[in-house]
């Protein structure tokens, strides 16, 4: 108790005066992590259509296709392609998903979900589909793995956290 044990208290009081503002306030019926669709909504769906409607329509070389190169002071060049992009904005989106899992709420628990449906269709395009079985599809697969896994652990671990200040 003496290394931080005071915090734990003090934590406890924010959230019993955060709790009481919110039924003063009349919002008692929305846990945290709000109901909301942003919150329900899985972020990471949105590279993987984006990647549907290039793959489809333009065939897995699209993908591949370099949008512009950048010669370094080094002199080697550096080429970014389209799925490279892709990635960098999957990775935005990720990290969004990331900081909503913080929540506990029912909102959450439904994005959890809804995120596994994202996973597993990808999953089932990468091993059905040949447009889909590329490398930049693997690792967007892989975006909608660690999401799902991040979003179920992160829950756990802040639910936790809030039954011990409650106690």
């Amino acid at each position: 108790m003496a290394n931080g044990g005071d915090q734990g208290f003090f934590l406890g009081m924010m959230a019993s005066r955060r709790a009481r503002e919110r039924r003063a306030a009349g919002d008692e019926g929305q846990s945290r992590g709000g109901g909301n669709m942003f919150n329900i909504f899985p972020l990471m769906i949105i590279p993987v259509i984006i990647y549907s409607a290039v793959a489809l329509i333009g065939g897995p070389e699209a993908i591949t296709s370099v949008l512009f190169t950048v010669t370094m002071v080094s002199g080697q060049e550096w080429a970014l392609s389209l799925g490279d992009l892709l990635l960098v904005f999957s990775l935005i989106f990720l990290f969004i998903e990331t900081v909503k899992a913080a929540g506990s709420g029912t909102a959450t628990i439904m994005n959890h979900g809804l995120s596994m449906l994202v996973f597993v269709v990808c999953l089932a395009l990468f091993l059905l589909v040949g447009a889909f079985a590329t490398s930049v599809f693997f690792i967007l697969m892989m975006m909608t793995l660690i999401d799902t896994l991040a979003g179920f652990i992160i829950t756990v671990v802040a639910a936790r956290r809030d039954l011990a200040v409650g106690e």
